[in-house]
């Protein structure tokens, strides 16, 4: 990010009060558990999308096709969305949930009771050309005024003021969540892709690892994580570890883990492109079997055929290619624990992704970031 980091009155965390910085922070370090992980869902769309434009065909794609899952998006929705831009560039939204059971439920810590979150979400802006991209963390705790939204099996849901923004998809699923995102930008989302966060530790570890360099040392005993400054093949557990701490950074904030993750997509995606998946058809296939039984997609890329030539437009996009900014907020002067949007900047990243124009400097520059900007490099 090219932001630079501005002191705020607090971040989220624990209630705490408007007092010095310092032991708002100190309060703000209650444990939290397991829950707050980040799903890594770009990180999860990259691999998914490149192991996917490279499969075959015959058995592979059976095999991989009823791995996937799809809701009708554009059903829930109706006709009262943002205009669709023809413009040659496409605006996916990218979730990571947690459901809470099976596999997620020995992750996440918590208990199996059949409910999903979603603690992570990105709009990914793919440009004319689809050679470059950008990407745009919305922070789960910014409190939003969240509309009214229909999710994809008819049920209503009224409107909220002054929630969460994953408020949205706790309340109403995918449906709710596309809504709120297009609400809040003015921006037609093209397509929806959901990242389950089960197969994260096991896709990592078929990739052989993924290395980054940490420019100082983290350690947070909550997320299992103790790494000396340095490069490091980071294992799954490592990683898992990475994409959870928020402790060890930084402000301590959800922002800071925003930004750990966002260098570690970078990381992830130079992995896939630099070991030669497209040569070595068993590591392709089971890479691509674990990507796809965590994915979800909206209707129309729904099947391995549709996703994989998708997929295949998208491929010129490298780690050199991805703009990784974070929604411009602000801390919550009234709760330590939230963020608030800051509407000015925020309409100038709306206003240049509906142009189909870079992300200007000025969008980010005095927005709260979290202050782990460079901890961890690819």
């Amino acid at each position: 990010m090219s932001a630079e980091s501005t002191p705020g009155p607090g971040i989220p965390g624990p209630s705490g009060s408007s007092g010095p910085r310092h032991r708002a922070r100190d309060r703000r370090r209650k444990k939290r558990g397991k829950r707050s992980k980040g799903a890594l869902i770009a990180a999860w769309t990259a691999v998914g999308i490149v192991l996917l434009g490279g499969a075959g065909a015959g058995y592979v794609f059976f095999k991989l096709n009823g791995n996937l899952q799809s809701v009708n998006i554009d059903q829930a929705l109706g006709s009262d969305r943002p205009t669709k831009v023809d413009n040659g560039s496409e605006n996916i939204l990218v979730l990571g949930s947690d459901t809470r059971s099976g596999d997620n439920q020995d992750l996440g810590g918590g208990e199996d009771d059949g409910t999903a979150r979603s603690d992570t979400a990105m709009i990914v802006h793919v440009y004319e050309g689809h050679k470059t991209a950008s990407v745009v963390s919305i922070p789960r705790d910014t409190l939003i005024d969240r509309p009214e939204c229909t999710d994809t099996d008819g049920n209503a849901y009224p409107a909220a003021s002054g929630v969460m923004f994953n408020s949205a998809y706790s309340t109403g699923g995918a449906a709710c969540a596309v809504k709120t995102v297009e609400t809040l930008t003015g921006i037609r989302m093209d397509h929806y892709l959901e990242v389950d966060f089960s197969g994260f530790e096991t896709l990592v570890d078929e990739l052989g690892g993924v290395e980054v360099t940490t420019t100082e040392p983290i350690s947070d005993p909550d997320s299992h994580l103790d790494l000396p400054a340095g490069t490091h093949q980071l294992t799954g557990e490592q990683a898992l570890g990475l994409v959870r701490t928020r402790h060890a950074v930084g402000d301590g904030s959800d922002l800071g883990r925003i930004q750990l993750q966002q260098a570690f997509i970078k990381a992830l995606v130079e992995q896939v492109k630099s070991i030669g998946l497209f040569t070595n058809p068993t590591k392709l296939f089971a890479l691509a079997d674990t990507a796809t039984k965590s994915v979800t997609t909206d209707s129309d890329l729904g099947s391995v055929n549709s996703l994989t030539a998708w997929a295949n437009g998208l491929k010129s996009i490298d780690s050199s290619g991805m703009d990784m900014v974070t929604m411009p907020v602000q801390y919550d002067p009234a709760n330590l624990n939230r963020v608030l949007l800051d509407e000015t900047k925020a309409d100038q990243v709306w206003t240049a992704l509906k142009a189909d124009k870079p992300i200007p400097e000025s969008a980010t520059e005095g927005t709260a970031t979290g202050q782990a900007d460079g901890v961890v490099t690819s």
